[in-house]
């Protein structure tokens, strides 16, 4: 596993890298955001330890260019504030973990390991069918190549059309796997929103509605390796 440090006070970073390395994970260092992007164009890294308030970039900006990216390199935001707001605002960017500082170091290397885990899966997130790629974990969908920009709604319908492999999926099921609780099961919201997905995914049309049962993707989807 090999993980990039990037924090600006260097005593931290290298107190970080040197526990690391004493774990048999191979820790490089950057202590500004330029330096860090340079890195992370030259190597492939697992997990980005990536503090928050850096100089020269903000660790924020360094998050959003990851994720826009499409690396595989899994972020753990670190900083001095440990409010819900702060982490929610971490999360939000594409950061797959957040820890407040001050930390226990034990904790840090748990979390490294587990997101190094998820770096490299055994099956690629992406679902295929009829032109539609569906990538769940970074939210995006393209069909054709066409970057579809969809709700999150739209998006989470997709989804469960996609992963039902065929299967014909009921209203009702959507309505609970989909919407929030309360949501009433004679309301249109589902078809509805199935209007707007077709219009959004283009022709030929790749939702097929089933009277009487529900929806379901035209072709067998298929998950790439």
């Amino acid at each position: 596993m090999r993980v990039l440090v990037v924090e600006d006070e260097e005593y931290l970073a290298e107190l970080i890298a040197e526990g690391l390395r004493g774990r048999a994970i191979a820790a490089d260092v950057a202590h500004d955001g330029t330096g860090a992007l340079r890195r992370l164009a030259e190597m492939d890294y697992d997990v980005l330890v990536l503090d928050r308030d850096l100089p020269g970039m903000h660790g924020d900006d360094i998050c959003r260019h990851v994720v826009d990216s499409g690396w595989l390199t899994r972020i753990l935001m670190l900083t001095a504030s440990g409010t819900v707001r702060d982490r929610v605002e971490g999360l939000g960017l594409g950061a797959d973990d957040y820890l407040p500082k001050p930390f226990s170091f034990d904790e840090l290397v748990a979390r490294v390991l587990a997101l190094g885990r998820r770096a490299h899966p055994a099956v690629s997130p992406a679902i295929r069918c009829d032109g539609v790629v569906l990538d769940g974990p970074r939210r995006q969908a393209y069909r054709d190549g066409r970057p579809l920009e969809l709700s999150p709604k739209e998006f989470a319908v997709l989804e469960t059309l996609m992963q039902a492999d065929g299967v014909v999926v009921g209203t009702d099921d959507l309505i609970e796997r989909v919407w929030e609780e309360h949501t009433s099961y004679h309301s249109n919201v589902v078809r509805v929103t199935v209007s707007k997905l077709r219009a959004k995914l283009g022709v030929p049309s790749v939702i097929e509605t089933v009277s009487g049962s529900g929806y379901r993707m035209r072709k067998t989807n298929e998950r790439t390796r």
